[in-house]
């Protein structure tokens, strides 16, 4: 079974290196990204980043769920971020 796998690969190589080249590359380009460092990081950073960000209303007194200024901290903090 290697030996097939291996003769195709050789033959592939010396009909169209170009394209073996492209698979070559698209792959790595699918593979490596999860093995990366920067995979982790940019998967914190996006489950500590709200959706919906909130919207400045006029607070009559009445309603609990509304911070009092938009730029209250809510949600998971990002001072890991900072410590970077």
């Amino acid at each position: 079974m290697a030996a097939r796998v291996g003769a195709f690969l050789k033959n592939a190589w010396d009909k169209e290196p170009v394209l073996v080249v492209s698979f070559v590359v698209g792959g790595l380009a699918v593979i490596l990204p999860p093995l990366s460092p920067y995979f982790k990081y940019s998967a914190m950073i996006n489950r500590a980043t709200p959706y919906n960000y909130p919207v400045p209303v006029r607070d009559d007194g009445n309603m609990p769920d509304v911070p009092s200024h938009p730029q209250d901290p809510q949600g998971p903090s990002l001072e890991w971020l900072k410590k970077l």
